[in-house]
Parts: structure tokens; C-alpha cells; sequence
């Protein structure tokens, strides 16, 4: 598997863990490995690549390689939303591919009709956390997700809603990739004392910050399946996102907590209503239960090994 962020690299890791007991797994940032890295023991019999564009050396080397042999691809967010588009690496790891994974349902439809007969839709997942109890005194809104360009073309992910009430709080957590980054959010805390950057925590204390927020801030323009959305489900707090594929194939179409993308006015909006109207808050609430089952580890390790499974039974890719 090749490494292309963390999130993709923690999907990776787990990955590996569901399949450490029916076969042995190398994690690697590249295959073939560089000159003088040791090799595993044995002729490798499938890869699973993370990223049709950042992994195509490692897909293209061992289509040539090994071309009846089963090759995985995983897509990220930049891969159906962007790369597959207009990138050729990135199209021809479409067409090397033995099988196709997307990480949410709407993913398909950015796939060329001819590959989706080879694409398994398979949701990431995390471990269920008992629902804390939550203030009714303040409310507080959480962001996930280091500072970067795909996080933050948007308006509303560069700073909160201006036009909270006094009671409403905004934490962020992630780090600035970039300096400007680091400094916009500096420059926020210091005019809005009710927004508090954290910058990066550990996955633990992440998800206990989410689990003791009100509602999950999400307004990415570009998703492939966000774990922190998974994870915001799997804790019992709900989730505002911006109304973008990736988000609809994780929370439904028919989600209520959608804002249009960029529309800070949207977002301040549905913060204030989750504060002020609790039926509101509750109506998020189960229809973020309702799709709990999708992100079930137990679910996602069972597609994984059957996925597996399937593709070494095959004795040629179509």
C-alpha cells in the first residue's frame, strides 16, 4: 500500500489489521521497494494501492510485473473528484486495476460507467463510543481536520460563522500545513473569543473532543469518505457538512444537516438552530443512527476479507 496521508495511511493500517489473520501483509510506501530495502519473505500475491494518482508507479510497475495478479485501488477524495478527471496516471490505475474501491456510495458516480462493474463500495469505520453527556448551558461546535487547501477553499472552513450567539462555541482542531494557515487561524482566535484553534491532538483526544461536542463542523469541498464524520456518527454527535458528493454518500441525501458549500450564512444558521431547537438537534441526531451500521469495524472487515478473498480466486483480472 502506498502512503499518501494520514487519513489514507490509518485506513491502510487498519487494513492490515483485518487481514493479519488470513494473510501476511507489508505495509510500503512504494512497490517495488528501493534498492537495498529488505523484501518480504515470498512472492507477493495481490497489492492494494491507496491513491490512483500518488500510487500509479507502484500500480503501473505491478500490472507489468505480475498482470494476472490481483491489483486493488483504493480512491480517495482527489482521485474521484479531481484526478480521475484529468490526470493520466491517475485514469490509467483505473484501467490496470483488478478491482476498484470507493469509500462512500456517491463515489460511484464519478467513475466511468465501464469501471463500475469492477468497484466495491466500502465504508471506513471506528469503533463505537458511549454518547457523553453534553452541557445545556453552551453549545459547542467542533472542526476536524488539518489546515490545508482542500480543507480550506471555502470561506466557512477558513473561520467560524461571525454571527453565533454569545453561548455558542467553535473549537478547531488540526494542523496548519502551511504557515498562512497557522496564521489565519491565530489571527480568528484573536478577534473572536468564543473560536479556539487546538491544533493538532492525538486520535484519542480528538475523539473525545467530538464526543463531548454538541454537533461535528464538516465543510470540506472535496471528500472521498471522511473518517471524522464516521467518527462524529459513531460517538453520538451529530453532523453539520457542506452539501458536496462525498458528504451525501456518508450521511444520505436525505440528511438535514446539509449547508451549500462556502455559505458561512448557511452554517451560522444551522449551528444556531441545533443550540435553540432541540427537536432539531434530535432529528440529526437519529438520522446520523440510522447510517451507524455503515461504519461498523466489524462491517468494514468482513468487505475487506471477502474482497480479498474474491480477487485471489480469480485467476485473471477482465
Amino acid at each position: 500500500m502506498a502512503e499518501s496521508n494520514n487519513g489514507n495511511w490509518h485506513t491502510a493500517h487498519r487494513w492490515a489489521q483485518f487481514l493479519s489473520g488470513h494473510c501476511d501483509i507489508a505495509l510500503q510506501k512504494q512497490w517495488p521497494l528501493p534498492h537495498g530495502a529488505a523484501a518480504p519473505a515470498g512472492t507477493p500475491q495481490a497489492m492494494i494501492a491507496l491513491h490512483a494518482r500518488r500510487s500509479a508507479d507502484s500500480i503501473r510497475a505491478w500490472a507489468e510485473a505480475y498482470p494476472d495478479k490481483p491489483l486493488i485501488v483504493v480512491l480517495t477524495g482527489t482521485d474521484l473528484y479531481h484526478d480521475i478527471h484529468s490526470d493520466a496516471a491517475a485514469q490509467q490505475s483505473l484501467a490496470l486495476a483488478s478491482h476498484l474501491v470507493v469509500l462512500q456510495q456517491e463515489g460511484l458516480a464519478e467513475l466511468p460507467q465501464k469501471w463500475r462493474s469492477k468497484t466495491l463500495v466500502i465504508y471506513q469505520s471506528a469503533p463505537a463510543l458511549k454518547p457523553a453527556h453534553k452541557s445545556s448551558h453552551s453549545f459547542r461546535a467542533v472542526m476536524v481536520g488539518h489546515l490545508r487547501e482542500e480543507k480550506a477553499r471555502s470561506p466557512s472552513c477558513k473561520r467560524p460563522p461571525a454571527t453565533l450567539q454569545a453561548r455558542i462555541y467553535f473549537d478547531q482542531i488540526g494542523e496548519a500545513l502551511e504557515p498562512r494557515f497557522a496564521e489565519a487561524a491565530q489571527a480568528t482566535e484573536r478577534r473572536t473569543p468564543h473560536y479556539h484553534w487546538l491544533g493538532g491532538l492525538t486520535r484519542a483526544a480528538t475523539r473525545q473532543r467530538i464526543k463531548r461536542a454538541h454537533v461535528l463542523v464538516n465543510c470540506s469541498q472535496m471528500e472521498g469518505g471522511a473518517q471524522v464524520i464516521l467518527e462524529a456518527v459513531q460517538s453520538g454527535t451529530p453532523v453539520l457538512a457542506s452539501r458536496v458528493s462525498g458528504n451525501l454518500g456518508m450521511l444520505g441525501t436525505d440528511y438535514a444537516g446539509y449547508f451549500a458549500l462556502g455559505d458561512d450564512a448557511g452554517l451560522a444558521g444551522l449551528v444556531r438552530r441545533c443550540a435553540a431547537e432541540p427537536d432539531f438537534l434530535d432529528l440529526l441526531q437519529r438520522q446520523c443512527r440510522q447510517r451507524a451500521h455503515l461504519f461498523d469495524p466489524l462491517e468494514e472487515k468482513r468487505l475487506v476479507i471477502n474482497l480479498v478473498a474474491s480477487a485471489l480466486n480469480r485467476t485473471a483480472r477482465p
